[in-house]
């Protein structure tokens, strides 16, 4: 059906790179986060609503199991690294101490360590990506049926165009950000719980290592336990908050980054999609231009988020060169005064460096956490957006039923249609479809027709008034757009659309496309291709009318379904068409702008335009 109604509600595309929204602007349906400490608890809020629904699944047990036992290896990893902190001490004695049995001992000793440690390592790996899989392909199929159920895909596009309350590109949010979470999820939640127990199974060692630390300080003498503990602790608390004030940036820039490139993948989609249309208008130069202004909207945060990203790196980067000497500048003065061996400096050092690579989880993973979260609160407000929607049931002043008797397909009173955005677009009342009318739906172009025909197919909930329908009318009724969608793949596939393929056989497809005036195409049935691009407007109009010879039904709804059509065609065509839905004893409705379509219609309803200010009225006459 032809979209002349929601037109006007498409937003106008940007001139230039600058007037594409800044990092500082992200849409105001996604942009009141709260920050800090209660942004850390809605951010935690939001990404256990997201995660809980899969471990609470059909798969929940598989789910778990898995969880499970990536944790146990992650255990067994500390726990190898316990005893290899352990070897260090024996082995860096033998080397002091020129103890070549002990030596020989502690190198096979190392051997079954690091064997065992690469075993952990590598199911640890191949476990974390499985479950990484299967929680990616849940949660694809979870989002893909809510999308697209309940008609979610076609009224969120809407509402993002009439009123900017949806999330934008859903798609990049279903393929890229599901697959984003579930990785960053499992790793950073992971990497934490090894951070942790590696955190309390190191800080005990390096507290009996450290020995205390006694210093005279106004005269008064101090003697501080566990000193190594204490300075990790100083040394790594210092670096966290001073990589979150540097790194903070990054969680806005991130987030725009991803709905920039999104947008400027979806715009060469259309490019695609459209490639004719633009082709023939010599639109070339206006698409290449657009795309290089979406791609330079790309660039643009790009180096902002690579400055953000240079000056977080700068600090890390020297934060942990100068961790790798920390714990030997600390532990020299004991070494070199005799209380401590070589063995027991590196396994200080050692302790040290696995307490303090536990406490700058925070500082090694900010870059991670802030891309984590940008595609939390892209997917949360996605999932959001859907939530209102299923929770949105038809309004209350719209009264639907299949009350209207079985000779009668609709029966339409007090109707009010309205846009997305709560406009008046046109009033009707008194509008019947009995069994046998064929009536045409005439009235200037964006009044509201196609919007008539949504609302009767049961898509457009923005009106208010009863629809009484057939009760096989929602089952039985086709609607033929002006420009019908013509999916990849077969042309078998294509012309049972959507009905599956295996319902019809061989005998039954010719017989359509032959009724159709498309017999070249009856040996191509198992030829794939974008049959969209390949087949002209007629041929791709003669298809849809196809798949009403093909399914029979009995209402049937005309979009100015046969415009592309030269005029005999397109009267042979309707005579084959009434008579399909006159064999069932059914119904026809077009909307047609030719003289010579009105022929084949024996009423009409009038759409009448109204006076300034005041919508449309639809008339039977």
């Amino acid at each position: 059906m032809t979209n002349t109604a929601n037109t006007a509600a498409q937003p106008a595309l940007p001139t230039s790179p600058s007037a594409v929204a800044s990092p500082a602007d992200p849409p105001a349906h996604e942009q009141a986060r709260p920050r800090g400490w209660a942004g850390f608890v809605d951010v935690m809020k939001r990404s256990t609503a997201l995660a809980l629904p899969y471990f609470r699944s059909e798969q929940r047990w598989q789910a778990r199991g898995l969880l499970a036992a990536i944790v146990a290896l992650n255990l067994g990893a500390v726990y190898m690294l316990v005893l290899i902190n352990d070897w260090n001490r024996l082995f860096y004695d033998a080397l002091q101490d020129k103890n070549q049995p002990v030596f020989w001992e502690q190198l096979l000793r190392f051997t079954y360590l690091a064997f065992g440690f690469i075993v952990i390592a590598v199911y640890r790996f191949y476990l974390t990506q499985i479950l990484e899989m299967r929680w990616r392909a849940w949660m694809t199929d979870n989002y893909l049926k809510r999308w697209l159920s309940q008609h979610a895909f076609y009224l969120l596009e809407l509402r993002r165009y009439s009123q900017g309350g949806s999330p934008d590109n859903p798609d990049q949010r279903i393929q890229e950000d599901l697959n984003l979470f579930t990785s960053y999820t499992v790793s950073l939640s992971m990497g934490l719980l090894n951070a942790v127990v590696t955190l309390v199974s190191f800080v005990g060692i390096l507290w009996g290592l450290s020995g205390n630390f006694a210093f005279t300080l106004g005269g008064t003498e101090w003697d501080i336990p566990g000193f190594m503990v204490w300075m990790a602790v100083l040394y790594c608390v210092v670096g966290s908050v001073l990589t979150h004030y540097i790194g903070r940036p990054l969680v806005a820039l991130n987030f725009e980054q991803q709905r920039r490139e999104a947008d400027f993948r979806h715009h060469l989609v259309r490019v695609r999609e459209y490639s004719e249309s633009i082709a023939l208008d010599r639109g070339e130069a206006v698409e290449g231009a657009h795309s290089r202004m979406r791609f330079s909207a790309v660039l643009k945060n790009y180096l902002l988020l690579l400055q953000a990203q240079k000056r977080l790196t700068w600090f890390t980067v020297s934060f942990s060169q100068a961790a790798v000497v920390f714990p030997f500048i600390i532990a020299a003065p004991r070494f070199f005064s005799g209380a401590i061996q070589l063995g027991q400096l590196m396994q200080i050092a050692s302790a040290f460096g696995r307490v303090q690579d536990s406490l700058s989880w925070f500082v090694d993973n900010y870059d991670t956490l802030a891309r984590w979260r940008a595609t939390t609160d892209r997917l949360s407000s996605f999932d959001a957006a859907m939530r209102a929607h299923e929770a949105e049931s038809a309004p209350s002043a719209l009264q639907s039923s299949s009350t209207a008797s079985a000779d009668q397909a609709l029966d339409l009173r007090g109707l009010a249609v309205s846009l997305p955005d709560g406009r008046l677009l046109l009033q009707a009342d008194a509008l019947t479809l009995k069994e046998g009318e064929r009536v045409l739906l005439q009235g200037p172009s964006g009044s509201g027709k196609s919007s008539l025909f949504r609302l009767v197919a049961g898509i457009w909930p923005f009106a208010q008034g009863s629809v009484a329908r057939s009760p096989d009318f929602l089952a039985r009724a086709m609607f033929l757009p002006q420009r019908p969608y013509l999916p990849n793949g077969p042309l078998r596939e294509a012309l049972a659309y959507p009905e599956p393929v295996d319902r019809f056989d061989d005998a039954a497809l010719v017989k359509a496309l032959q009724q159709a005036q498309l017999p070249h195409l009856a040996q191509q049935l198992d030829v794939s291709d974008a049959w969209g691009q390949k087949l002209s407007g007629g041929e791709q109009q003669r298809l849809a009318a196809a798949r009403v010879f093909l399914k029979q039904p009995r209402w049937l709804f005309l979009d100015e379904a046969t415009s592309a059509l030269d005029e005999a065609a397109e009267a042979a065509l309707y005579q084959q068409l009434a008579e399909v839905v006159l064999a069932q004893h059914g119904a026809l409705v077009s909307i047609a702008h030719r003289p010579g379509v009105a022929a084949w219609h024996s009423g009409r309803w009038q759409v009448q335009p109204g006076a300034a200010g005041m919508p449309a009225q639809v008339r039977s006459s």
